[in-house]
């Protein structure tokens, strides 16, 4: 018995002492992404700073501002998610906290009547108690009895004692975690200030490399160079999604015993190779995406189609150009919608395009929203059908959200799949 205590109680260390270990290193892991990201937004600052007033407005200079955005809006993205899971814990703490004032306000009126009982009737030995019953029987009764209250008394008085202590405790975390939240509101309010100043700076640059038709050419040749990541970040999740399917087949072949280590290894591994893995792509839940078709809500409100799907004549440049998707003008509203409930695949910034998102949907269909400006969601988050995910941002052919319709390696027209 003493054995079988000793494994229950070392079973619960190791295992606390694995979560609070788990705990630490994924916020080492945030901590070390809200640096680089720091990081790699002053190297693009003072490389824009080191020019003069008349040379920021070349296409790469537009690339410089719009990449500073994509990475201000990670850093805000992380900072939103941080102040709300700070919120929850302020919340928690709050409601611990009344939890604990109930029970000391409940032990010291028990308390308070015990000796108010005391005051009134006196004390009495147990001795006294059991020579004053009229039967053996009673006295037995009487004893035990009194030995019981005697130990619950004691435990009231232990447990009083701990819930004290246990408020002050939680009293001390409920001021750390609101002068942490402080911080948090305080640093998020600052990088949106920081997006609104560089966005207008995007704008200065914007209006003057519209007039001018060479730049204009180099970013239709960007987009091109996009086009071609864009389609080579979708066959990598397809082959991931493919290879993923087939290791969980193979391990139901296996016995249990065998599929939940290896499936504890994989994902240990996983997460030890790249942060980027520290979430669940799985669409099993939601709708097929197949049975939309000709169904599908548009991504933005009243919105118009100014390029079409497949080949289409460049208006300023007399060029032949191949959309893989649409481009859809905005008009009013800036909000972008998920057209159907998925999962977020990707978030990413590609000269041409600035911010890219990719979303997955059951049946190995995918949707990709390209020139945006401010994103709210992040990998790995799950979206409902006509949920926002970001702002339609502007380029050089105006406030456009060019938009993506995937079967697995396939481009589609998204018109045929978006509602008349």
């Amino acid at each position: 018995m003493v054995k079988i205590v000793f494994y229950i109680f070392l079973f619960l260390s190791i295992s606390s002492s694995a979560d609070s270990y788990a705990q630490t290193t994924q916020i080492d892991s945030q901590k070390e992404e809200l640096i680089k990201l720091k990081d790699e937004i002053s190297r693009l600052e003072n490389e824009l700073a080191q020019k003069n007033k008349k040379e920021k407005k070349t296409l790469e200079d537009l690339d410089n501002i719009s990449k500073q955005n994509f990475l201000v809006n990670k850093l805000l993205i992380n900072l939103r998610g941080e102040e709300a899971k700070k919120e929850n814990e302020i919340k928690e703490s709050v409601s611990n906290i009344s939890s604990i004032e109930k029970e000391i306000d409940l032990l010291q009126k028990n308390y308070a009547k015990y000796v108010a009982a005391t005051y009134k009737n006196g004390t009495h030995t147990e001795w006294e108690t059991v020579l004053d019953a009229n039967t053996f029987q009673q006295a037995v009764v009487r004893l035990e009895y009194l030995k019981r209250f005697s130990i619950s008394r004691e435990k009231d008085l232990k447990k009083l004692e701990t819930n004290k202590k246990d408020l002050l405790i939680a009293k001390a975390k409920l001021e750390a975690e609101k002068k942490e939240k402080e911080i948090l509101t305080q640093q998020k309010e600052i990088e949106e200030k920081s997006l609104s100043k560089k966005l207008k700076s995007q704008k200065s640059i914007l209006a003057e490399i519209k007039k001018d038709k060479k730049k204009i050419s180099k970013s239709v040749n960007d987009k091109r160079k996009s086009e071609q990541k864009i389609r080579d970040l979708i066959v990598k999740m397809v082959e991931d999604a493919e290879a993923n399917r087939k290791r969980e087949e193979e391990l139901k072949l296996k016995k249990p015993e065998t599929v939940i280590a290896t499936t504890t290894e994989t994902k240990t591994k996983k997460e030890v190779e790249s942060s980027e893995y520290n979430f669940d792509l799985s669409t099993s839940s939601f709708t097929n995406f197949s049975e939309l078709k000709g169904k599908l809500n548009w991504p933005i409100s009243k919105g118009k189609v100014v390029r079409k799907f497949g080949e289409s004549l460049n208006p300023k440049l007399k060029t032949l150009t191949v959309n893989y998707g649409i481009d859809i003008r905005a008009g009013g509203d800036m909000s972008v919608k998920c057209v159907a409930e998925g999962v977020v695949s990707a978030v990413e910034w590609l000269p041409g395009y600035g911010t890219v998102l990719i979303i997955s949907h059951k049946g190995n269909y995918r949707t990709v929203y390209g020139h945006l400006s401010e994103v709210f969601v992040k990998e790995g988050d799950k979206i409902k059908t006509g949920g926002v995910v970001a702002t339609v941002g502007e380029s050089l052919e105006g406030k456009i959200l060019h938009f993506e319709v995937w079967s697995g390696r396939q481009n589609v027209n998204p018109e045929i799949w978006l509602r008349k």
